[in-house]
């Protein structure tokens, strides 16, 4: 992974933030690698998946020698059922995800570091990562892996998109969550706006199906504190609905109902089980996620 410094979304300094942190699975585990993760596998499975790098503890009985003899270099034979973990990064892509406050990073922007750095993140721990962007449809649905060229591809990926279209989060969630056969770790970025309902029994379904999930929730900062003073139009950038307000006029009660939006999915996420990290997008990503993992860590 020695060519991250030519991504975008990949950024030097945000690495050296994280570089001695760690994601580990808290009870989803499907794999044989000792380590970060308890497995509950015992062996390998007969499916040949991909190779990796050999590191220090590797049961030598799984040398691929022709790799050896031909490179000279040490690799192991990866199978479907070898991986410490199995996660699925899953970002929003809809059209309200495009929204900036002045000069600032746009909540997709902000979400596509933080899909970076989580997939960097966990590929170093030879977990297998794959990414999902979503709106209204499922746009881009790359499978877990764990190779360098499968970070080139997602890193490309990320680059090459743009938030577009409506929402409808809870019936993508919903298809995805039958989609995702073994159990494994789920990250949503998001910033949730949809109908709240449908997107609570998406969750359910999720942890129905025994899978880990964490919820990153963004929001701009401007939409919380709603800072404007003239009277202007608001445009819905899903829907192009225009509205005129005076935002002194509906101002506390605007921030009335983001706090109970807020406080809704906390609550519901502690029901589930499920981690829940609210961020706006002035807060440095790199440092929000080095709290969180901290915070991870210590739990």
């Amino acid at each position: 992974m020695n060519r991250d410094r030519g991504y975008r979304f990949l950024e030097p300094t945000a690495l050296a933030r994280i570089k001695n942190l760690t994601l580990a699975a808290r009870g989803v585990v499907e794999g044989f690698i000792s380590g970060l993760h308890a497995s509950p596998y015992k062996g390998f499975s007969s499916e040949f998946a991909e190779h990796r790098k050999y590191t220090p503890g590797d049961n030598p009985r799984y040398l691929d020698w022709r790799i050896l003899g031909r490179t000279n270099r040490l690799y192991i034979k990866q199978f479907e059922e070898e991986t410490n973990l199995i996660a699925h990064i899953l970002l929003d892509t809809s059209a309200s995800m495009g929204y900036a406050h002045g000069a600032g990073l746009t909540k997709f922007q902000y979400g596509c570091y933080l899909s970076a750095v989580l997939a960097y993140l966990m590929m170093r721990q030879q977990d297998a990562v794959g990414l999902t962007l979503f709106d209204t449809q499922i746009r881009l649905e790359m499978p877990a892996r764990t190779t360098p060229r499968h970070l080139d591809e997602m890193m490309r990926q990320l680059e090459k998109v743009q938030p577009s279209h409506t929402t409808d989060i809870g019936a993508t969630l919903h298809r995805l969550a039958s989609r995702f056969k073994r159990r494994c770790l789920l990250v949503l970025i998001s910033d949730l706006y949809d109908e709240s309902e449908a997107i609570e029994r998406a969750l359910h379904h999720f942890r129905h199906r025994r899978h880990e999930v964490i919820v990153f929730h963004l929001l701009d900062r401007a939409e919380k504190e709603f800072p404007f003073q003239e009277t202007a139009t608001f445009v819905d950038l899903e829907t192009g609905e225009r509205l005129q307000v005076d935002p002194s006029y509906v101002r506390a009660d605007y921030r009335k109902q983001i706090e109970e939006f807020l406080q809704r999915y906390q609550r519901l996420c502690a029901d589930c089980q499920i981690d829940y990290v609210h961020t706006d997008t002035a807060v440095p990503y790199d440092h929000m996620l080095a709290r969180f993992l901290k915070k991870r860590a210590r739990l």
